[in-house]
């Protein structure tokens, strides 16, 4: 954790800023004190027979007047009797005091008044914990000094709840960051309010001991935002509490030298901010232990989670094992796992463990862990809550070591909100939020839910504008040359390099259509089809980029620039969908591709859709090759391999009636759940299916012979010396969701998104066998499926089928009568 003490950062100008500004405080409570107690002996002493009390309250009270706070008093009276008798005199003081220049905002009150809680004025209680004599009548002061203490003893936990309460809602108002680039220095996080927060809570608390500790870590930073606020009231002249563009300038001038950077300065003013913040937190930490409601209670016990490293005690997670935690950077990494999977953070003695380790944040510099662990890291549902603790901790920044160059950034942008750290942070959580979107925001809900490798995802938001430190002037280059780096830390495989390179060179490329172009101009989406390879690649980048938009500030995401957003993804969505049957390998690209192949592989590839080349390594393709090598000899060849935590079907053949229709129905005949597919052909007449299975029985993976056998009945159902009809029926019937889970199944067909073929998109409940009963239908219309991509997203089964019927497009009455029976088959019982 970075830990500057601004007195001692800038010992030569700053100490001196420090006394003038802590001796301003004083001189000016002085000078109020004088000025309070003239206009009383002028105003009330000769027109009062009654006893009265001029009190000073809330930072008044504790001596700490900036130059243009406003004057809080408390008029306290003897009895409500007196109150009538002190309208007029109250008057003529108050108004002495405004003509001298003083805000005044008063309250008058009984003792009784003081000492009985009004839960609608939980800020008069709070006030009265700064209470100090200024004039009047002594007596009556110290009956309420002296009633004050039992009172506050007998409320500590309300009260202490309530300034919980309202600290929480004060830091969800600002996102609950320090990162803003234009600060406020009262109100805002680790500003003035969280210092006070601490001051009331160590006055409330009889157990004072973490309070006092919290309170001792922030004494320089507290002295660090004393001479800040004296120097906006002061430049302002009036009570300023923002931390404007041009007041960085001033104060960075004022503070350092003409030379040096606002940027620089700012990063000191985070570093102390983040202190008051952390320190704050962990004053909450404790005062919501207080709370002994029963929902309490029941958060308590169902948070009860544990294991041999760690455990979970009022919402938030302690070191069980300290040394072994602490030990390892895998472990330490799968303590922030567990906090991104479960969305509780850690306790203040696991985040001061973590911090106070430097052999821990060697170990994350020295030999971080590898992606195996960060994948499993990046996967969770709450990993923005995560990254913020390890930096917090300084471990993001000691494993990502590019992250020292964007922490606590500031590049000015009026647009832009937060430094460039935290946006990308404020980027991931967007995306982790985005599963709990109900309103026009689901839509982007639905591409997430689609998306299979959401680590990477989150990896490119983490990076993509990183460069921002190194490169301002091409930030994007920079940051394609940081993630370089990042990648051989981490052992990042290829295939997530290629797409979180991808991710980051092309990251603007959708708001520049969405602010630059006409979205109903065809060209716009030929433009995005080519800039954009893959409907995978199209729909990362669409949740990347309402990450990045939404990131900007708390409004940037506006209804108009929602839909703007998914007009533009439907517009390349539809091209790229339309180029699938239309774009296909020609002798240019199968000669590019020869280059690094053999020859005979580059006239293989001859005639596939372009995507081919893009979704395949160089590897896959090869393997392809040698079982088209088989297929050629044998007539057929089938592979059962596996993928990802799943299996993969690959199949190819000569074109046949139901092709695709009888691998689905092999698959399902044996219990196999269909994730994902895909069939093409080449120039030759060679098919190629691809299918992407889950064995939810696990026969495969308990049995590895039964792998073989999978082999071997899809080649006989291939051969039709099985029937696959017959084995269907053969299966037990598979239990189905509950009924308030269907999904109705919608099907559109579309004669306009390709010049060949008609176009089918199904969206419906899957269920075991589905596919077949699907492809069935479509070949028994008479239709021939030229290119199918197959997706299942929970119990959501969505696929685009691209058919023919005798070589072309099908006519209205063909189309009716398939439409009536894909729905027939796909209707959920």
């Amino acid at each position: 954790m970075l830990d500057v003490n601004a007195a001692a950062a800038n010992r030569d100008t700053g100490s001196s800023i420090l006394e003038r500004a802590l001796g301003s405080l004083a001189q000016r409570t002085r000078s109020v004190d004088q000025t309070i107690s003239d206009a009383a002996a002028h105003n009330l002493t000769p027109r009062l027979q009654i006893p009265f009390t001029i009190c000073a309250v809330g930072g008044y009270g504790r001596s700490e007047l900036f130059p243009h706070s406003d004057i809080d008093l408390l008029i306290l009276a003897g009895n409500e009797n007196d109150l009538s008798a002190m309208k007029d005199p109250l008057s003529e003081f108050l108004r002495d005091v405004w003509d001298a220049g003083l805000r005044a905002s008063q309250s008058v009150r009984t003792v009784g008044e003081c000492c009985n809680l009004h839960e609608q004025n939980i800020e008069l209680h709070v006030s009265l914990l700064d209470l100090r004599f200024v004039y009047g009548n002594a007596e009556l002061f110290q009956r309420l000094a002296g009633a004050l203490p039992a009172f506050y003893q007998k409320q500590e936990n309300r009260l202490m709840r309530e300034l919980a309460d309202m600290a929480n809602k004060r830091h969800a108002k600002f996102n609950n960051t320090v990162y803003h680039l234009e600060p406020n220095i009262k109100e805002g996080p680790g500003g003035f309010r969280d210092i006070h927060l601490l001051h009331w809570l160590g006055l409330l608390a009889q157990d004072k001991g973490r309070i006092k500790e919290a309170l001792e870590a922030i004494e320089g930073p507290k002295q660090f935002l004393t001479a800040v606020r004296c120097f906006l009231h002061n430049e302002t002249k009036r009570d300023n509490n923002l931390l404007s563009f041009e007041l960085q300038d001033k104060i960075t001038a004022y503070w350092m030298d003409a030379s040096a950077k606002p940027a620089e300065w700012m990063r000191l003013y985070y570093r102390n901010a983040r202190q008051v913040y952390q320190a704050a937190l962990h004053a909450l930490e404790f005062a919501e232990t207080k709370d002994p409601s029963i929902a309490r209670q029941f958060r308590d016990w169902r948070g009860r989670l544990s294991s041999r490293e760690f455990t979970v005690a009022h919402e938030r997670v302690f070191l069980r094992n300290p040394a072994s935690t602490l030990g390892s950077a895998e472990n330490a990494l799968g303590l922030f796992t567990f906090v991104a999977r479960h969305g509780i953070p850690l306790s203040w003695d696991a985040q001061r463990r973590l911090a106070g380790d430097p052999g821990l944040a060697a170990r994350f510099k020295s030999d971080p862990p590898g992606w195996p662990a960060w994948r499993e890291f990046l996967s969770q549902p709450k990993v923005a809550m995560a990254l913020r603790e390890m930096q917090e901790a300084g471990l993001l920044a000691a494993a990502i070591p590019h992250w020292n160059t964007v922490e606590c950034l500031v590049v000015r942008d009026f647009y832009h909100r937060y430094t460039v750290d935290e946006h990308s942070i404020v980027a991931v959580e967007a995306i982790d939020q985005l599963g709990l979107k109900t309103d026009s925001a689901a839509r982007f809900r639905e591409l997430l839910l689609e998306e299979q490798d959401q680590a990477t995802l989150r990896l490119a938001l983490l990076l993509h504008d990183v460069g921002k430190g190194t490169r301002p002037g091409d930030h994007v280059q920079g940051s394609l040359e940081a993630a370089k780096d990042v990648f051989e830390r981490l052992s990042v495989p290829t295939a997530s390099r290629e797409t979180v390179n991808f991710l980051i060179a092309h990251h603007l490329d959708l708001s520049s259509v969405m602010t630059g172009r006409d979205l109903d101009d065809p060209a716009t989406g030929r433009f995005l089809s080519s800039q954009i390879p893959t409907q995978e690649d199209l729909r990362r980048l669409a949740l990347l980029t309402y990450a990045d938009i939404s990131a900007v500030n708390p409004t940037a995401m506006t209804p108009w620039r929602l839909e703007q957003l998914w007009r533009v993804y439907s517009a390349g969505l539809e091209q790229l969908t339309r180029e699938l049957i239309t774009n296909r390998i020609d002798g240019e690209q199968g000669a590019a591709l020869a280059s690094g192949q053999s020859p005979e592989i580059a006239e293989f590839v001859q005639g596939f859709p372009t995507r081919y080349l893009r979704t395949h390594t160089p590897a896959q393709v090869r393997r392809h090759f040698e079982l088209d090598q088989k297929r050629r000899k044998e007539g057929l060849a089938v592979s059962i391999t596996q993928d990802s935590g799943a299996f993969l079907l690959t199949v190819l053949a000569s074109d046949q009636a139901g092709l695709f229709a009888k691998l689905c129905g092999a698959l399902a005949s044996r219990g196999m759940n269909i994730l994902k597919a895909e069939a093409s052909s080449n120039s030759h007449g060679c098919i190629l299916d691809l299918i992407r299975f889950s064995d939810p029985m696990r026969n495969l993976d308990l049995n590895p012979d039964e792998v073989d056998r999978l082999e071997w009945t899809v080649e006989c159902v291939l051969r039709n010396s099985l029937s696959v009809a017959d084995l269907i029926k053969q299966r037990r019937p598979q239990p189905r969701p509950s009924s308030g889970s269907k999904i109705m199944p919608s099907v559109r067909f579309n004669n306009e998104a390709s010049d060949e073929c008609t176009l089918i998109d199904f969206v419906g409940e899957d269920r075991p066998g589905l596919l077949y009963d699907l492809t069935s239908a479509i070949s028994g219309a008479g239709c021939n499926i030229e290119l199918v991509l197959v997706d299942t997203e929970a119990h959501k089964a969505i696929d685009v089928f691209y058919v023919t019927k005798a070589h072309s497009k099908l006519d209205e009455d063909s189309s009716q009568h398939l439409l009536e029976e894909l729905k027939r088959v796909a209707m959920p019982v």
